[in-house]
């Protein structure tokens, strides 16, 4: 699509050529063309990703945790020495995702669900929730942020996979959410059987993707590098919808009246903390965290404080654990 600015000149080549003492041509109004480029970045994605994968393990259980270690008392030679030695826990978070993970333009801080998860992981660490340091990353980015050491962990909006954990290894769930579209209020759009010849708009490795491309008549898939890019897409009218988990849909919605979830749930996602694989004691540490938050009311808190908007607190997702 291509957004068309019609510019009349005939009456400035009028006045031009009158000044000169000629008389104005008869010739028809020129029209300028300009063209809404996507993203840079953006591209059409033509296979899916498969970052679901099949179902070869039981993708929401992880390891039971032990006896959890006071803040600033790690077992010696442990991860979590480690990073309170180093004096801050690396964080991979997104900056573009309004509810979880977004810059606030008022405070430039980077706040949301997401991110006051983080900070409890630290407030056990340290004693100190601040003790954290937030690395803004792309989705497609998350899994070799960890396995090139670039972070201690990943909370951000990350999906749980049999496939993900080939590479890394995940905590308990911590949310739960279906998979749902946004459109323009009017678009026609009301179901996944009305994408069919059109474009929707979803960012590179996530597992939206993969429910997408399972469609009977799937649409075009544009990939974008995050979320508002995929809310810019839209309100040029550069593609028809979005689809991805609710949370993320009704933050880009807050920020656009004119837009709407629609449809039923194309697929349900696990939101767990990304971890490095071979630290399995850091797994068992995050959901001792996990455990705490769900059961002393921070969780609830959290909730109220950043999601409000997706209705009332429901109930923690219970943990699953191997063994």
């Amino acid at each position: 699509m291509s957004a068309r600015i019609r510019l009349m000149v005939l009456a400035a080549v009028a006045g031009l050529a009158a000044a000169c003492g000629g008389e104005a041509p008869e010739s028809a109004p020129m029209e300028l063309t300009v063209t809404n480029l996507l993203p840079q970045g953006a591209t059409e994605i033509t296979s899916a990703p498969g970052e679901r994968g099949g179902l070869t393990c039981d993708e929401t259980a992880s390891l039971r945790p032990g006896a959890q270690p006071g803040p600033g008392n790690m077992p010696v030679g442990s991860t979590m020495a480690t990073i309170v030695a180093n004096g801050k826990l690396r964080v991979g978070v997104d900056q573009n995702q309004y509810l979880f993970g977004y810059r606030n333009p008022a405070t430039g801080r980077i706040e949301g669900f997401d991110i006051d998860i983080a900070r409890e992981i630290a407030r056990d660490l340290f004693g100190d929730p601040d003790k954290i340091e937030l690395h803004p990353i792309q989705s497609a980015d998350r899994i070799p942020s960890l396995v090139n050491n670039e972070v201690d962990i990943v909370v951000q909006n990350f999906s749980a996979t049999c496939e993900r954990r080939r590479d890394i290894e995940f905590s308990t769930t911590y949310f739960e959410s279906d998979q749902r579209i946004l459109v323009t209020k009017g678009s026609g759009i009301g179901s996944a059987a009305d994408l069919a010849g059109k474009r929707a708009c979803a960012v590179f490795r996530t597992t939206t993707l993969d429910a997408i491309f399972a469609l009977p008549q799937r649409p075009a898939i544009i990939g974008m590098n995050n979320w508002l890019d995929c809310l810019t897409a839209m309100q040029q009218g550069l593609v028809d919808a979005v689809s991805t988990d609710l949370p993320i849909l009704y933050g880009l919605a807050a920020q656009d009246p004119n837009l709407e979830v629609v449809g039923t749930a194309l697929a349900k996602d696990h939101y767990a903390v990304g971890v490095q694989q071979q630290a399995k004691d850091m797994v068992r540490f995050v959901n001792g965290v996990l455990d705490r938050i769900r059961t002393d009311g921070t969780w609830q808190r959290i909730y109220n404080e950043r999601l409000s908007v997706l209705g009332p607190a429901p109930s923690p997702p219970a943990p699953r654990y191997f063994e």
